[in-house]
Order: C-alpha cells, then sequence, then structure tokens
C-alpha cells in the first residue's frame, strides 16, 4: 500500500513500532507477535495488525512477525527515499539542541547545515555541521536541493524564514517557532506547538488535584 493512502495517525504510529522493536534483542525475540507489539506498546491488538498489515506481508500466524523483516520493512517504508537533506534555521538554545541530537538519522532526517543571523555562532561547526549566515539559505537550498527546513526562531521571523526555504524548493516544514505559517500548495507544514502540548501536561494535573481535593 503507498503512504499516501495510509493515515495520518497510521503514520505516526509506524515510528514508534520501529523504535520498539529496534529495542528489542534478536536473540530472545526472533519473531514477535501482534499482541506482544500492543501489550509492550499499550496499544489495542486489531490496531497494531491493521497498521503493520499497511507496511508489511511477513506476518505469519501463530508465528508472529520475523522480528529483523519487520524492522526492515518498516524502515523501507518510512525512509524508501533515504535521509532527507535537511537545513535547521536558528541556533538559538533549542536550534542548537536539535543541531546537537544524533537520532534523527535513525529516522529518516540529515541536518546538512544550520543557520542563523548572529555573527557570533555564524563560521562555528556543530556534529560537522555548519552554522551558516541566513543570507546563503536561499542558494545553499537550492544547491543541495534541500527536502526538509526545520525553523528554531522567533515568531516575528517564522514566516520569512519559511517563504525563503518554499521559494528555493524546500517542500516540507518543521517548525517549532509558535506561530502558525502560510505555505503554497502542495508544501506541508508540521507544527510543533509546545504551548498546546504544556496546556495538556496542565489540564491532566489540574483534573488530578481537583480529584484528590475532592476525596478529602
Amino acid at each position: 500500500m503507498k503512504s499516501g493512502h495510509i493515515s495520518k495517525l497510521t503514520l505516526q504510529r509506524l515510528p514508534v513500532y520501529l523504535s520498539y522493536l529496534r529495542g528489542l534483542p534478536e536473540n530472545v525475540y526472533p519473531h514477535i507477535s501482534a499482541t506482544a507489539i500492543a501489550a509492550g506498546l499499550g496499544l489495542g491488538e486489531v490496531q497494531v495488525r491493521k497498521d503493520l498489515a499497511a507496511v508489511t506481508s511477513c506476518g505469519k500466524p501463530k508465528t508472529g512477525y520475523p522480528l529483523q523483516t519487520l524492522i526492515q520493512d518498516l524502515e523501507r517504508f518510512l525512509w524508501a527515499g533515504g535521509c532527507s537533506r535537511t537545513v535547521l534555521v536558528g541556533v538559538g538554545n533549542l536550534g542548537l539542541a536539535l543541531l546537537s541530537y544524533g537520532g534523527f538519522s535513525d529516522y529518516g532526517l540529515k541536518i546538512m547545515a544550520a543557520f542563523d543571523i548572529n555573527p557570533a555562532l555564524v563560521g562555528a561547526v556543530v556534529d560537522g555541521r555548519p552554522i551558516l549566515p541566513v543570507s546563503e539559505l536561499p542558494n545553499f537550498c537550492q544547491r543541495q536541493q534541500v527536502q526538509i527546513g526545520i525553523l528554531a526562531v522567533p515568531a516575528a521571523a517564522a514566516q520569512a524564514c519559511c517563504d525563503a526555504l518554499t521559494n528555493s524548493g524546500v517542500r516540507a516544514v518543521w517548525n517549532f517557532a509558535p506561530v502558525l505559517l502560510r505555505a503554497p500548495e502542495g508544501v506541508l507544514i508540521q507544527q510543533e506547538n509546545m504551548a498546546s502540548s504544556l496546556a495538556l501536561l496542565s489540564h491532566h494535573l489540574k483534573n488530578l488535584y481537583e480529584k484528590a481535593d475532592g476525596t478529602h
């Protein structure tokens, strides 16, 4: 099945399966069942079977899925094009943390360079990736055929940086700035809204405290 025919929720779960399976020792789990995966992740067995059926046919009744084959099928489906060429814009505290994170390559993302307006940062190298002036962003993206742009800039600068990326051929933007962005048709904006996540956490704690207070 092609990824375009798979729901967004399924696509979001597939990397979770992959991460879980990669953490299992092969010598202990040469095969694994949908039941075991569901139990390990706290998901429904039917949902796990449905999700995995979209990307692999290696599962067999009674024996389950060969662990390494299942991992390879998930990797092939998720990262069929290899590592996506990526740039990071904004090397503040959050941007530096993202730039220093070594796990992105495990999920098909390769940060090639970072960009910032701070002259004190330009010219530095972080884990082999240069920090370049923002003025060089369009030329770099066009020359290197960059596919993904990560924005870790202040809200006021986010739309201009997004425009620079999309005008240079970038077709996917991972936005950490606290602002909704406009983009041309065919460009995907993935918004990471920390305020929304914090609101959910705070609401959960509020409910817990209210329930605790009600018991006294």
